[in-house]
């Protein structure tokens, strides 16, 4: 996902994830296992992709039919290997979404806020990006969309419009507007 990060740790394999499950006790312990055993398969299989929230693998085991109980025990378990990290996740997504897609900070905290991601950890990740880096990142983005200069007021407008749904906030928009004008 992003650039010059540590990538996750290579996957166990699937076998003996849990042990022998006819050595627990009790009568449900086999099965018990057997479901946390298919969880976490899931649980890597999603992983192995892409980075999710814990929010949103939970949302994946729940839609494939696993029991609550069981998906939080696998959840636990990724988080605890290191697999599963909504600090990373979120430290990811938003540099990956503002290279890559240009986003402002309020879209890059719309879609943490979707992923389930806590409040105070979009906070943490989003204040690394100061008011010189938001409007340096639109100018950037109104210059792949608008190479030639700006000469008219329907342009402006388009481009504030560009700025505005990618999530820059309204004063960064007439300033990277205003900039890339000079620039041209």
């Amino acid at each position: 996902m992003g650039a010059g990060l540590d990538p996750a740790p290579a996957f166990p394999p699937r076998r003996g994830l849990l042990g022998d499950p006819t050595a627990a006790e009790g009568a449900n312990a086999p099965n018990d296992a057997l479901a946390l055993d298919d969880a976490l398969a899931r649980c890597y299989s999603h992983l192995a992709r892409r980075e999710h929230s814990v929010a949103e693998l939970h949302g994946r085991l729940a839609r494939a039919g696993v029991e609550e109980q069981t998906a939080s025990a696998a959840i636990e378990v990724v988080v605890e290997q290191g697999y599963l990290d909504d600090a990373r996740y979120a430290r990811m997504l938003a540099e990956d979404r503002r290279k890559i897609e240009g986003w402002g900070v309020e879209r890059i905290r719309a879609r943490l806020l979707s992923a389930g991601v806590d409040r105070e950890l979009i906070e943490l990740t989003l204040a690394e990006f100061d008011a010189p880096s938001e409007c340096d990142a639109a100018v950037a983005l109104l210059r792949r969309r608008f190479p030639r200069p700006l000469r008219s007021d329907p342009e402006r407008q388009r481009a504030f419009a560009v700025l505005i749904r990618q999530g820059y906030d309204s004063d960064v928009a007439y300033d990277a507007i205003r900039r890339h004008e000079r620039d041209d």
